[in-house]
């Protein structure tokens, strides 16, 4: 089993910025040499979609058009935490923010992107707020 816990949301103004940390653990992490964490977000009312992703290796990365240039994906490997780093944050990124671990078998696997289904296990999710 692995364990995902997501923190750092909360209420900011528009243009603002916030990190979100996914940290991982479980006695599984010892079993898999490679992994992608990917990062969604469910806006009220809406379906969750996939934001970013990280592959094994730190250079794949996935990010959606909406973030692109606003977010970016990063990760500390030996204490097992995922970053997103939010700046110029919009009202409609809004939602709760959930991160999401996938095995990958190889060194320059990517990752699955917004492909919720290739994610095996999933944290309890962080709220964001962006107010204007």
């Amino acid at each position: 089993q692995v364990q995902l816990v997501e923190s750092g949301g909360g209420l900011v103004q528009v243009g603002e910025s916030l990190r979100l940390s996914c940290s991982i653990s479980g006695s599984a992490l010892n079993h898999v040499d490679y992994y992608g964490v990917g990062w969604f977000r469910q806006a009220p009312g809406k379906g969750r979609e996939g934001v970013s992703c990280i592959g094994s290796n730190d250079t794949n990365t996935y990010y959606a058009d909406s973030v692109k240039g606003r977010f970016t994906i990063s990760r500390d490997k030996s204490n097992h935490i995922v970053y997103l780093q939010m700046d110029d944050l919009k009202p409609e990124d809004t939602a709760t923010y959930y991160c999401a671990i996938e095995r990958l078998y190889r060194s320059d696997d990517m990752c699955s992107g917004a492909q919720q289904h290739e994610y095996d296990f999933w944290g309890q999710g962080t709220q964001v707020t962006v107010s204007s």
